[in-house]
């Protein structure tokens, strides 16, 4: 589904991604894990043309996401560690419609796939209420159902539990189990894999912008600690 062939990104000549080969398979839960600055938030932002490469290819369902944005942004939802990055409007349901809107499909298509998305992550009924009066984690299901209301085959989420107490990052966690079970497939970007070895099939290691570990979690776990990544708790 998400194809990268040979891809290089640089920042101020500084390369952020070296030559990255790799595959997302349709309904595949992959975990992409390093240390900061190992370049896992640059690689993704390349899935939907966020960014575009110095190098190399990405395609989407065989689409050069470069020549195509839209389709790319439509098919790979992206989800930023920061939810209140992304909000465009005050209200819940306002923000989640933004992206349907921006396809230009009608209203009743826009209501269905808001209150879709919404259920989704068991806000539903929340439309009117103001953003800025959730918690922290009422405010990332918000960005989650943001993307969702696009219907991606694929959503990407960078860094989700960074701020959140337990019981919000537990409630993220089973919308994540949720979605992968409905068979969307998941990218998570971290550095902290607690809870999260035991629902993903795949666990690819980034550092210094290279993929150096791709496997099971269980089997790579014992790697872990020379990518400077913590080493789950409990799985």
């Amino acid at each position: 589904m998400i194809q990268v062939e040979n891809l290089t990104a640089r920042y101020d000549g500084v390369t952020a991604v070296d030559d990255v080969s790799l595959s997302i398979d349709e309904g595949e839960f992959v975990l992409l894990v390093g240390a900061n600055g190992s370049g896992k938030t640059t690689l993704v932002r390349h899935f939907n043309a966020l960014l575009q490469p110095d190098s190399g290819t990405v395609t989407v369902n065989g689409i050069d996401v470069a020549e195509n944005p839209v389709v790319a942004r439509t098919n790979v939802g992206m989800v930023f560690q920061h939810p209140a990055d992304q909000f465009v409007a005050a209200t819940v349901g306002a923000d989640v419609a933004f992206g349907p809107e921006n396809l230009g499909l009608d209203r009743e298509e826009i209501d269905r796939r808001v209150e879709n998305a919404l259920s989704a992550v068991n806000l539903s009924g929340r439309e009117t209420t103001r953003i800025d009066r959730l918690s922290g984690g009422e405010q990332a299901r918000v960005a989650i159902a943001g993307a969702l209301a696009m219907e991606p085959s694929c959503l990407v989420l960078d860094e989700p539990f960074v701020g959140l107490d337990q019981p919000a990052r537990e409630s993220v966690l089973d919308q994540l189990d949720s979605l992968h079970r409905d068979g969307t497939a998941l990218v998570v970007v971290t550095h902290d894999l607690r809870d999260l070895t035991g629902p993903a099939d795949r666990l690819l290691g980034m550092s210094e912008g290279a993929i150096v570990l791709d496997g099971p979690p269980a089997a790579l776990t014992s790697e872990l600690p020379g990518i400077d990544v913590r080493v789950p708790e409990r799985t």
